[in-house]
């Protein structure tokens, strides 16, 4: 977990630019958290240390998209879990953003080019008024 959790900063701190900009991060220190919860590790020092980094200099935004599945799972090398088991992790995922203060925005299974549509729509939206979500 702490080869992840350092994998994950040392990219974070890679992708400071003085501009700014909307970035997009596939998981975080909280889906680290996630993962250790689910399988029974406890959360290490790095961990928390981490976690702490990212909230108190506010390192992601607090809305957070929060991609559904699609109603399978295909197991790869990486992926060796059921799709029954996909659905709790999922579940994990959400209670644990939530438990962090993060506010979930909701975006449904369906084609791609419609996810990435509906996100374009609400980074523009949340840029004009974040008060809205």
């Amino acid at each position: 977990m702490d080869k992840i959790v350092a994998l994950q900063r040392q990219r974070q701190l890679q992708s400071i630019t003085a501009e700014p900009h909307v970035q997009f991060f596939d998981r975080s220190p909280l889906c680290t958290h996630a993962l250790s919860t689910w399988v029974g590790h406890p959360i290490s020092s790095a961990l928390s240390t981490e976690i702490d980094r990212i909230t108190h200099e506010q390192i992601y935004d607090r809305h957070v998209f929060f991609v559904r599945n699609l109603g399978f799972c295909e197991p790869t090398e990486a992926r060796k879990i059921s799709f029954e088991d996909s659905l709790e992790f999922e579940r994990l995922h959400e209670q644990t953003y939530r438990a962090f203060g993060y506010q979930l925005i909701d975006i449904p299974a369906g084609p791609l080019a419609g996810r990435v549509a509906t996100i374009r729509a609400l980074i523009s939206q949340l840029a004009k008024n974040p008060a809205t979500f």
